[in-house]
């Protein structure tokens, strides 16, 4: 199954805050956002997240335009703190009505290569997010390491094929969680998932990974996962597979092929082309699409607020 923060109370944030080494005053702070009254949780609303990157040092301040081949002037460079961008996020997301049952950091939740120090950030970061009630649910991407996860939460370790994967059954549509950590699905893994989709054909599936499936077309060349190509051939031939939504190349995009979209999310941390959107999608599922809206930590931004629609049924069979 995929990594899963479920949620906690606030005793045991207090005393779960106390064993990583305090308390944060940005994390105080988000908590603060948390009513005291109970908020109803939508279980058919989801939070999607990507690229964290969380550092050890909470003020570590990152440029993120600042990359060899960068367009960007030396002098127009533009940095982020990074574990504030979470915060930011973090009070977003809490501020829904009703809030989303779930929340999906899809891969890139450490800085470097997934020291057990940025993960003990990662987890002061998001515990207001688990006091409001929040599931989070996370997938494995490139710069993470597993087994310092699972040192941290040992209790989460249940393999797959060696890898994190699992199904989240919502009312409306199942998410299936991949982990595209090392670059490739493996065939494992993609056996897997064909039989998972065919398991329950009738029922809509979006589908989740770290790595974009192809070269990506953004402002800094990434190339895209080895059997990407596979994972698009079972997709395709899947009606019931309507999306595969991924993050690593920190740009919020949106393509189709046929009944298949192509959602690639923005990193909540630093971006790579200047005055791109960083943030979150707030994803809401009924039952004959999915609609997702970008919010933006600079809700001055022109993207803010640009929403897309996956239909989750053909118009054929819409009744």
């Amino acid at each position: 199954m995929p990594i899963i923060l479920p949620p906690i109370t606030r005793r045991q944030f207090v005393t779960h805050s106390l064993t990583l080494g305090g308390t944060a005053i940005v994390t105080s702070r988000t908590l603060a956002a948390v009513n005291s009254e109970p908020t109803q949780l939508d279980s058919n609303r989801v939070a999607l997240l990507a690229d964290t990157h969380i550092s050890a040092d909470p003020d570590l301040v990152y440029p993120g335009t600042k990359w060899p081949g960068s367009p960007v002037a030396e002098n127009e460079h533009e940095s982020v703190n990074i574990a504030q961008c979470l915060t930011e996020v973090a009070k977003s997301v809490i501020a829904r009505h009703p809030r989303p049952a779930h929340l999906i950091i899809n891969g890139d939740c450490a800085l470097s290569n997934g020291k057990e120090s940025e993960y003990k950030q990662l987890l002061k970061l998001v515990e207001p997010i688990r006091v409001a009630g929040i599931t989070i649910h996370v997938t494995i991407g490139n710069h993470d390491n597993r087994e310092n996860v699972w040192k941290l939460l040992p209790f989460l370790k249940n393999e797959q094929m060696g890898v994190q994967a699992d199904v989240i059954e919502l009312p409306h549509a199942n998410l299936v969680l991949l982990d595209s950590g090392k670059g490739a699905l493996g065939d494992n893994q993609l056996n897997w998932l064909a039989k998972q989709l065919d398991k329950q054909a009738d029922k809509p599936a979006l589908i989740f990974g770290h790595y974009n499936p192809y070269p990506n077309r953004g402002v800094r060349p990434i190339k895209g996962m080895r059997d990407g190509s596979s994972l698009l051939k079972i997709l395709a031939e899947r009606k019931h597979a309507r999306a595969y939504i991924y993050g690593h190349t920190h740009e919020w995009q949106h393509d189709q092929r046929d009944h298949l979209h192509l959602i690639n999310l923005p990193a909540v941390s630093y971006y790579f082309g200047k005055g791109h959107a960083h943030g979150w999608v707030d994803m809401k599922l009924t039952e004959t699409s999915a609609q997702l809206e970008l919010h933006c930590i600079n809700r001055k931004h022109k993207q803010h607020g640009d929403r897309r629609q996956v239909s989750l049924k053909d118009r054929k069979t819409l009744s």
